[in-house]
């Protein structure tokens, strides 16, 4: 998959020698291409590993995730596609400039493109450490590793030219990586419950098929419903154990490194959160209130955090024109919906086979490890390297898609924008997300992910809209009102860490906020803006003709860039240089 990632690379960027190259593919990209490469960034490891993941720890609940992470280019293709291409910006703070008028607006833009970039990029190159420790034993960070050097060695040579070709292919290589395996592997769970497996007992309990010994990687509190005997070595509740010991009900706190034996029959101890009997795992929102509110987070998060992402939002920039990024959205829809049949399944079939991924919580690793449980033999391994060749396919493409949009920003907003920048900025993007990767601890793909949703959902969804189907809209309620959104989404993911690490004391409203910061940035951007009415811009009429007046009539047209060398687009005078006057109309084209 490397060597393909690194061919494909080559043959993209043979012809890319311009920011436009770089930047926006000279927006010459076929709408089904786009589509195949759009989803091939998008399916990153919460796709690949994490909803099966999640699926195995919460059950029906967590169907919301493919769910949510699928219709939300649904509302993308309604409402944001087609305009946002016939704006005629490279970037999403480009955007915000061209509708608003204001570089202040521009700079805070850029603050949150880069936010939800690296937090997006993050859990992309642990999971490839995660993959990487879990199919060889080698050491995690060179999973991380791996995967940065051939990412910036592939953007450095063509940026989004170069990635394109490379993310088409390997939306195709995922789907056969997820695909073929899941036939084989239901195939042989509907045989029986052999091989392995464990059948569950009448009173939903599941219990281990055979002796197991389960090692933490990191301390982790668990939750016991019915009573177990178990040995174990290390940190249990703040005191070291070695050797029999009981748990009775109630939660337990195991520490990192800690090895846990059970014999064939033993209940499985669960990570707190999840739910304990397979009869709960069937049922949604068991949690009650708090459950129910978490739910609809993850789906206001989900819906509308889609076409707040910068990184599948400088995708539909690639398109010739508006017609053709709505008819991406349309295939991506396709796309996304067949690919997530998949990772449910996997998902639903570990539960019986994987149940001591349950008690320290890593479950990412489900999808990596069940074709070697199912079949211990040669075919068990063949599955087994082809899922794992699926998950690094995963990693490269969506990295190779926040690594461009990251780097455009940064070239463009903080550089003077040359191609030269844009690498150095790779580079530098690059070299903080492998950092962050490192030091941070890892979690839950999809939660990391969703949060990521979360943020974008409550920051550059209420600007798109606002923007595109709203007059009303003034550069400072749009500053308030990213303010708000991201500046509450980011407190409590900072809370949320500090919890994670003192006692958990967090209400679980923090964990994901968006069902609150989503109203609330909304609501701000409207009073703001009524409030300050007198700075609406001059030429909203005509912006706004440019963003929803059909291809044919030609009022499309490419913003005028603020980078690159004077050959590479034609030279046209804004309102802003104009000093604020209102523009002259725009010639068809």
């Amino acid at each position: 998959m490397a060597a393909l990632t690194f061919l494909l690379g080559y043959v993209g960027s043979r012809r890319a020698n311009t920011t436009p190259d770089f930047l926006v593919a000279r927006r010459g990209v076929p709408a089904t291409r786009n589509a195949a490469a759009i989803s091939g960034e998008y399916l990153s490891a919460a796709s690949f590993l994490g909803v099966a993941g999640l699926v195995l720890k919460d059950g029906v609940d967590a169907l919301w995730y493919p769910i949510g992470f699928t219709a939300g280019y649904l509302a993308m293709m309604l409402f944001v596609a087609a305009p946002l291409r016939r704006s005629g910006a490279y970037t999403l703070p480009d955007f915000a400039e061209a509708r608003l008028g204001s570089s202040n607006l521009r700079k805070f833009c850029t603050f949150f493109v880069i936010c939800i970039g690296v937090l997006y990029l993050v859990p992309q190159l642990q999971s490839a450490g995660l993959t990487l420790n879990t199919i060889t034993g080698l050491p995690a960070w060179l999973g991380g590793a791996v995967v940065t050097v051939i990412v910036v060695v592939n953007v450095l040579g063509g940026g989004m030219r170069a990635i394109t070709l490379v993310q088409a292919f390997q939306y195709w290589g995922k789907l056969f990586a997820i695909a073929a395996p899941t036939f084989v592997l239901f195939t042989i769970f509907l045989a029986g419950p052999g091989n392995g497996a464990q059948p569950v007992d009448s009173s939903g309990v599941l219990r281990f098929p055979e002796d197991v010994e389960v090692t933490t990687v990191d301390p982790v509190r668990v939750k016991v419903d019915v009573a177990v005997d178990l040995s174990a070595t290390g940190q249990v509740n703040g005191a070291f154990a070695d050797g029999e010991v009981y748990w009775t009900p109630g939660r337990y706190e195991v520490g990192a490194e800690t090895v846990l034996r059970f014999t064939a029959g033993s209940p499985v101890p669960v990570v707190e959160g999840s739910p304990t009997s397979n009869h709960d795992w069937l049922r949604p929102e068991t949690d009650g209130l708090s459950g129910l509110f978490e739910t609809y987070s993850l789906i206001f998060a989900t819906f509308l955090g889609t076409m707040g992402l910068p990184h599948v939002l400088v995708r539909f920039y690639t398109n010739p024109d508006g017609r053709a990024a709505r008819r991406t959205a349309l295939h991506v829809l396709y796309l996304l919906g067949l690919f997530y049949l998949f990772p449910t399944v996997l998902g639903v079939i570990s539960r019986q086979y994987l149940p001591q991924l349950l008690v320290t919580g890593k479950t990412d690793a489900a999808v990596l490890m069940l074709p070697s449980t199912m079949q211990p033999n040669l075919l068990g391994q063949v599955l087994g390297a082809i899922v794992a060749a699926g998950a690094f396919a995963a990693f490269l493409s969506t990295s190779s898609g926040l690594v461009v949009s990251v780097a455009g920003v940064v070239s463009t907003d903080i550089r003077s924008g040359r191609v030269s920048d844009f690498r150095w900025a790779t580079v530098l993007t690059g070299a903080v997300a492998i950092g962050l990767a490192m030091l941070l601890p890892r979690s839950d793909a999809s939660l990391t992910v969703a949060m990521s949703f979360a943020l974008a959902a409550s920051t550059f969804c209420p600007l798109l809209l606002l923007g595109i189907w709203w007059r009303g809209l003034t550069w400072v309620g749009a500053i308030a009102g990213l303010v708000v959104g991201g500046g509450l989404v980011i407190s409590a993911q900072v809370v949320t860490v500090i919890s994670s690490h003192t006692g958990r004391w967090a209400p679980s409203l923090l964990s994901q906020p968006a069902l609150v910061t989503v109203p609330l940035a909304f609501l701000t951007m409207v009073m703001i803006s009524k409030l300050t009415a007198r700075r609406t811009p001059e030429d909203v009429n005509q912006v706004l003709l440019r963003l929803h007046a059909p291809d044919p009539l030609g009022f499309m047209r490419d913003r005028e860039s603020r980078f690159g060398s004077s050959g590479d687009r034609p030279r046209r005078v804004d309102a802003a240089e104009r000093g604020g006057s209102s523009p002259s109309p725009i010639p068809p084209q």
